[in-house]
C-alpha cells in the first residue's frame, strides 16, 4: 500500500497543489509547461504542427472518420486546421489570419498550451487515478455526488481535476475510466459537460483582464457554486437526463456499490484491491502519456478550425447578436447593467471562452462579474472543449450540446446576476 500513498500524494501535489516559484503561484503542472515554453519557445510551433498533422492524419488511418456524421464533419474539419496550422507557423497566408486575436492567439494561448498541458498531465495522470485514490474518495463523497450530481463518488475527482487543472486532462480522466466500465454513458456525459470547465489558471486570466482580480475569491468560489448549482439542475432535464445508462461496447461494468459497514473501512478496501491489481509505474505512465498524446493530437487540429471560424463569425457577421436575443429578456428582466451587451458576450462565449471578456472590459463592474461567471460556467464552447470530448470514445451529438450550453447559459444568468447585484452593485 505504499504505491497509494506515495503516488497518489505525488500526483495530488502536481494537479491541486499552488506553489509560488518566483513571483508566480499556480499547480506544479502549470510550472512545468511553463519552463518548456521558456526553455525552448523557437521548437513549440513545429512540435504543435507535428501534433496537429498528425491528429489530421490519423482519423483517416483508423477508419474513425467513417463511424458516424459528426466523425467526418470533425475529420474534415482537422485537415483544414492542418492547413490553418501550416500557415501560421511558415508565415503565408491571408493579413487578417495573422491579427493577434486571431491566428495567433490561437496558436500561442490554445494549441501550444493544451499541446504540452495533455502529454505532461498524462503522466502524472497515473498517479492520480491508477492507485487507489479515486476509489477511496469515491466511496467517501458518494453521498454527495450521487445525490446532487447522479454520478459516483468517483466523479469528485474530475471535478476537482478540472478547476484546478484543466478540461482537457479531466476529460482524459472521464474517458478512461469509462473505458473501464467504471462510468455510464450518461454519467460521463454528465462529467464532460458539467464539471469539466476551464481551470483555475484560466479564469485568472479572465479576472484579470475583467478587473477582477480584487474580488478574486467572491468570484472563484461564486463562480464554483454556480457551476456545479447549474449542473445539478441538467442532469435532471433533456437532454443530458435522458441519455441511456449504458456502459462502453465491450467493457465490463463495473459500478460503484453503496459499502457495507464503515464507509472509511469500505474505501481503504476499495483503494487495497484497486493497488493490488495496479501495473507497475512504468506501464501506467506508458498507457497514460499514449492517451494524452492521442488525446492532443484529437483536439489540436480541432481548436484551429473551429476557434477560427467562431473568431471569424464574432468579427464580421451579426451572428452573435441575433444569438444575444434569446438571452436578453432574462438580463433586461433581471435589471443587470447594460442588458443587450451582456447577452450577446454570453451567446458569444459558445465560441470560445475568452471572447466574452474582450466585449465587456469597459463595462460596470456587476456586467463584468456576470459575464466572467458565465464564460466559465457554460463549460461548452466549440474552439476547444467540444474537440476534446468528440476527440474521447464518449458518444456525443453535437446539436444536444448546443441545447445543453443554451440550459447552462440561461440558469448561470438566472443565478450570477442577483448575485452581482447583491453583492457588488
Amino acid at each position: 500500500m505504499w504505491r497509494f500513498f506515495v503516488y497518489s500524494a505525488v500526483g495530488a501535489f502536481v494537479f491541486f497543489v499552488p506553489v509560488t516559484i518566483g513571483e508566480r503561484s499556480t499547480i506544479m503542472l502549470d510550472h512545468f509547461v511553463t519552463w518548456i515554453r521558456d526553455a525552448v519557445p523557437e521548437v513549440l510551433p513545429y512540435y504543435a504542427l507535428l501534433l496537429v498533422a498528425g491528429g489530421a492524419v490519423h482519423p483517416y488511418v483508423s477508419g474513425r472518420w467513417r463511424r458516424s456524421t459528426t466523425d467526418v464533419i470533425f475529420s474534415v474539419l482537422k485537415v483544414l486546421g492542418l492547413v490553418v496550422c501550416t500557415m501560421l507557423v511558415f508565415g503565408f497566408g491571408p493579413g487578417w489570419l495573422f491579427e493577434e486575436s486571431m491566428g495567433p492567439f490561437l496558436l500561442n494561448a490554445l494549441v501550444i498550451a493544451v499541446g504540452l498541458l495533455v502529454p505532461i498531465g498524462a503522466v502524472f495522470l497515473a498517479l492520480l487515478v491508477g492507485y487507489g485514490l479515486m476509489e477511496f474518495i469515491g466511496v467517501l463523497v458518494r453521498p454527495l455526488m450521487r445525490p446532487l450530481f447522479r454520478t459516483p463518488g468517483r466523479s469528485a475527482i474530475d471535478a476537482v481535476a478540472s478547476f484546478v487543472g484543466s478540461y482537457s486532462l479531466a476529460l482524459l480522466i472521464t474517458n478512461r475510466v469509462y473505458l473501464e466500465g467504471r462510468y455510464t454513458q450518461r454519467e460521463a456525459l454528465t462529467i464532460g459537460t458539467g464539471f469539466s470547465t476551464v481551470s483555475a489558471t484560466f479564469m485568472v486570466v479572465v479576472a484579470s483582464a475583467l478587473d477582477l482580480m480584487g474580488h478574486w475569491a467572491f468570484y472563484f468560489w461564486s463562480t464554483l457554486l454556480i457551476t456545479f448549482a447549474v449542473t445539478a439542475v441538467t442532469v435532471r432535464v433533456w437532454p443530458l437526463g435522458a441519455e441511456p445508462e449504458r456502459y462502453a461496447p465491450g467493457t465490463t461494468p463495473d459500478p460503484e456499490t453503496a459499502p457495507e459497514g464503515s464507509r472509511f473501512a469500505a474505501a481503504w478496501a476499495a483503494a487495497r484491491d484497486t493497488v493490488a491489481a495496479a501495473p507497475s509505474l512504468g506501464r501506467a505512465v506508458a498507457s497514460t502519456l499514449r492517451d494524452g498524446f492521442l488525446m492532443a493530437m484529437a483536439i489540436l487540429p480541432s481548436i484551429l478550425s473551429i476557434g477560427l471560424l467562431g473568431l471569424l463569425l464574432a468579427e464580421y457577421t451579426p451572428v452573435f447578436d441575433w444569438l444575444g436575443y434569446l438571452f436578453y429578456p432574462v438580463t433586461w428582466l433581471l435589471q443587470v447593467p447594460e442588458p443587450l451587451l451582456v447577452a450577446k458576450a454570453a451567446a458569444l462565449g459558445v465560441s470560445e471562452m475568452f471572447l466574452p471578456a474582450a466585449l465587456v472590459a469597459e463595462s460596470a463592474l456587476v456586467t463584468r462579474y456576470v459575464v466572467a461567471v458565465v464564460s466559465v460556467s457554460q463549460i461548452i464552447f466549440f474552439s476547444a472543449l467540444v474537440p476534446s470530448l468528440v476527440a474521447t470514445e464518449i458518444p456525443v451529438s453535437i446539436p444536444r450540446l448546443v441545447v445543453l450550453w443554451a440550459e447552462r447559459v440561461l440558469l448561470s444568468l438566472l443565478l450570477a446576476i442577483p448575485l452581482g447585484l447583491v453583492v457588488l452593485g
